[in-house]
């Protein structure tokens, strides 16, 4: 594990300590899934009673929600970090998952039955409230998203994007690594074109700079000015 538990929210710490629970006392049965690699995709089951509630234990960004649009563009609905939830989140959840979740980066998983996972919210108060801050802040994330999709225009959610990907770093704000503008396009949901040209439009203004690897924000506050 990349971090200390010391240094991550309790809601996460208890979904963690819950998986790896979950990982002694299931292992036998199948329950566990140790990885998911790249590219892998969950599960859609048929049978509502087989519908899996899954923890994701990943290094960054583990997976990703994607749709198709009407216009055939892939588009992001949510992301998936370490000691997030996706999938039926109870066995009344029986209707059709809408989008794919798609491993980003080799992920650990653990995995739940809907109904096994709802007796454990409603046998142990703390995974419920965790459960409860998780979903709201998923929530919050996707109405954020849907905002940024019907008030600002793509260059606009370009520059938005960059702002919310960067971290500080020794005084400044960077992207490490620097992002692929095609897995840009789809978190935002426009064109590997457009996003080219608005990143190219930022460096011709000196907003922004390639850097040994990392991208640099040389000035936010004028980013978010032209957003």
């Amino acid at each position: 594990r990349q971090r200390s538990q010391d240094h991550q929210p309790a809601e996460r710490r208890n979904i963690d300590r819950l998986a790896e629970r979950r990982q002694t006392d299931d292992a036998a049965a199948g329950r566990f899934d140790s990885a998911q690699p790249k590219g892998a995709k969950g599960d859609k089951p048929r049978d509502p009673e087989a519908e899996r509630h899954i923890v994701v234990n990943a290094h960054h960004i583990g997976a990703q929600a994607l749709v198709y649009g009407v216009d055939g563009q892939l588009a992001m609905v949510q992301e998936y970090g370490d000691g997030d939830l996706f999938g039926a989140i109870t066995a009344l959840d029986s209707g059709p998952q809408a989008a794919d979740v798609v491993a980003v980066e080799t992920l650990r998983a653990a995995l739940f039955l809907s109904a096994d996972f709802l007796a454990l919210i409603e046998a142990h108060s703390a995974v419920g409230l965790a459960v409860s801050r998780l979903l709201l802040r998923q929530l919050r994330s996707a109405t954020g998203r849907m905002v940024e999709r019907m008030t600002l225009t793509a260059a606009g959610r370009t520059r938005a994007e960059l702002l919310r990907m960067a971290i500080d770093e020794d005084g400044r704000r960077v992207i490490r690594p620097i992002p692929v503008w095609s897995a840009l396009a789809v978190r935002i949901h426009t064109s590997r074109e457009t996003v080219s040209r608005e990143v190219s439009k930022m460096e011709r203004l000196g907003q922004i700079r390639r850097e040994d690897g990392v991208l640099v924000l040389v000035s936010p506050r004028r980013i978010e000015a032209d957003i």
